[in-house]
């Protein structure tokens, strides 16, 4: 069995400063980072460190950022056979400012993750026979995120959907698609329209989602810890701590974690538990792909 992460791929251009640039002003970095990134292949490898069987279905452009955003997924051990190298398009771009406190502004070019649509439908139709979960995110067109839910949920298997980028609007058929939706303070804020921004907002929020159609909603509040809601349970998982120098990919060590845990049939309290882990243990690491926790990590700190 598998599980299949359908969507976005991209290089990430880092850059560190002691701080976030304010409009209008040209500050003075420390140093720059090439790294892959997108919010798909960053799951993808999050499972395939955990040593869980992971095919990747996305697409890159037929430039040398594609090249070795392939290799480095199949480095990883992800199974890269569903991704297509798209001629028309480039790759996509992630441009990353991060602080000394580890906040961060992103920019994303999508490129070729723009463009993912029927075709890489088709794609994913015929992995689902092998699939017990299927992650998606939202650096891919929406109406193909959509389609990807229903094949998945068509063929019953679990959809797992990170709502990031954040919006505020998402169709309202996606929702009951949705086994478990798992946005962080910001995305949930946009979701249902009023600030998200500890446990008692956050099982507002839930409580929203789950009326929305979706199984079970589990609210990331950083620092505060998780909130997680299912019409069986409801319950709050402090953060573990750890000295955090940068909060890009630990959304996604999140996604990675709950769903490896979900792979090997734990609980749900268990799974997010998981999910908490891994998060935490990507924020002490600089980068997206190169700060997500191996499986030995991550025993060793559930441990």
């Amino acid at each position: 069995m598998t599980i299949i992460v359908f969507g976005s791929i991209n290089i990430d251009l880092v850059a560190t400063a002691p701080r976030l640039p304010i409009a209008g002003e040209t500050l003075l970095g420390e140093s720059f980072l090439q790294t892959p990134g997108g919010k798909g292949a960053n799951q993808a490898v999050a499972l395939a460190k955990l040593e869980i069987p992971t095919q990747m279905i996305g697409r890159v452009g037929a430039d040398n950022f594609g090249i070795e955003l392939i290799k480095n997924l199949q480095n990883s051990g992800v199974k890269t056979d569903n991704i297509l190298i798209d001629k028309n398009v480039s790759s996509g771009i992630a441009v990353i400012t991060v602080d000394k406190k580890g906040e961060n502004h992103i920019i994303v070019i999508p490129g070729a993750n723009g463009q993912v649509n029927q075709e890489d439908i088709n794609r994913l139709h015929r992995l689902l026979p092998q699939a017990t979960a299927v992650l998606l995110q939202l650096e891919i067109p929406i109406e193909t995120v959509v389609a990807a839910a229903q094949a998945a949920k068509n063929a019953n298997i679990t959809v797992i959907l990170d709502p990031a980028p954040a919006q505020s609007h998402l169709p309202d058929e996606l929702y009951p698609l949705i086994d478990i939706i798992t946005p962080n303070e910001i995305e949930a804020s946009q979701l249902v329209g009023f600030p998200v921004n500890g446990e008692e907002t956050a099982a507002k929020a839930a409580k929203i989602l789950l009326q929305k159609g979706v199984k079970c909603a589990v609210i990331k509040l950083g620092s505060k810890g998780v909130y997680c809601a299912s019409a069986e349970e409801a319950f709050f998982i402090p953060a573990f701590p750890v000295h955090a120098v940068d909060t890009v990919a630990a959304g996604d060590a999140f996604n990675g974690g709950l769903a490896a845990a979900l792979f090997h049939k734990l609980p749900l309290h268990q799974a997010v538990v998981w999910g908490a882990a891994a998060g935490a243990l990507a924020t002490t690491k600089l980068g997206a792909q190169s700060s997500l926790p191996d499986k030995m990590t991550l025993e060793k700190f559930l441990g």
